[in-house]
């Protein structure tokens, strides 16, 4: 009112979509904003790509009304498909009309996300390229909601998580219940399904059953962010830190028939090991990086020896050793990983 904001109700309607979904015996139901004209019980519309004739309009209080004016939210039925949060409605003259600006708007739509599909795929080539490598590791997901804006809430929130290592792929996103086509594209891909506000009906729930596909069920979006970023962690290679165990220095080299050459060797920091990572240090140069194969106590093989204690060591597939050579051992702690 202060700023003396006006509209003219008497002009065909424009405005934007709030929400929509898909609902049993309505159809597609979307919530609508008119921002200018006023829109009527049988205009004829287009929401996006998709068009209808207004059928119905409901209010805030759930009562039906044949018009509503400028800054007023209804609900509307007789949409043909459902359009996406965010996109504008118009209404125009007649059905051609409607037809004519729908596949238009499908048709650049189509191409916005061609032009964008070309402009991801050699990052997503890279990413397909390195999950065959192991080095990245992908969770297919199959994400149904009861509205879009939801929909859109949860996939970005998912890509957010996605790292060089883990991410989560979105192989198929729609509104509406739980089918058989989902749970056999989940079943194809090895898939898990995501049910926002939604069920599985009784052929998808069977089928589900007895092709072991899970499907799992929230009503919080945060709840599916942090299974999904569960799973993702749970997927991450550990992180392998090493730990130092000690020094020894090799006093004597001995030649046995089967066992190869064996070092006589006085720990002289920490501990060594049996089957330890070891490594041989020649004038302070590591020159060999391998396991320790044997180690023994005199004749008797032992699991540690300490600081100050003589003791014989053997190598995995490694000969070469000389009296003077150091050996540092060394252990291999795996921590488990979080997004």
């Amino acid at each position: 009112e202060l700023l003396e904001l006006n509209a003219n109700p008497a002009r065909p309607a424009e405005g934007a979509v709030i929400e929509a979904r898909l609902e049993q015996g309505r159809g597609s139901v979307a919530t609508v904003l008119v921002q200018r004209g006023t829109l009527r019980v049988g205009d004829i519309f287009v929401a996006g790509s998709e068009s209808g004739r207004v059928r119905a309009l409901i209010n805030d209080r759930g009562e039906r009304v044949e018009e509503a004016g400028p800054a007023v939210p209804v609900e509307v039925l007789g949409l043909t498909g459902t359009p996406e949060a965010g996109e504008d409605f118009v209404v125009v003259e007649d059905d051609a009309r409607a037809r004519e600006v729908a596949a238009f708007r499908a048709e650049r739509k189509k191409r916005a996300q061609q032009a964008l599909a070309a402009k991801g795929r050699g990052s997503l080539e890279q990413m397909l390229n390195r999950i065959k490598e192991g080095e990245a590791a992908a969770l297919p997901l199959v994400i149904k909601s009861d509205v879009h804006g939801s929909l859109e809430a949860i996939i970005s929130s998912l890509d957010k998580l996605s790292t060089d290592e883990v991410r989560a792929n979105v192989l198929h996103s729609g509104v509406g219940g739980i089918n058989e086509s989902d749970v056999t594209l989940a079943r194809a891909s090895d898939a898990l399904i995501i049910a926002f506000n939604v069920r599985a009906n009784a052929q998808a729930r069977e089928m589900a059953k007895r092709d072991g596909v899970e499907i799992r069920y929230y009503s919080i979006i945060y709840d599916v962010i942090d299974d999904v970023k569960a799973a993702l962690s749970g997927m991450l290679a550990p992180e392998q830190n090493e730990k130092f165990l000690g020094y020894a220095e090799i006093r004597e080299v001995f030649n046995v028939t089967k066992a190869g050459k064996v070092a006589g060797c006085m720990v002289t920091e920490g501990m060594v090991k049996r089957g330890a990572k070891v490594r041989l240090l020649r004038d302070d140069v590591v020159i060999h990086d391998g396991t320790l194969k044997s180690l023994r106590r005199f004749k008797d093989e032992v699991r540690e020896v300490q600081q100050g204690y003589e003791c014989g060591m053997a190598f995995e597939n490694y000969q070469d050793i000389q009296v003077g050579d150091r050996i540092e051992c060394y252990e291999i702690q795996e921590v488990a990983r979080s997004l």
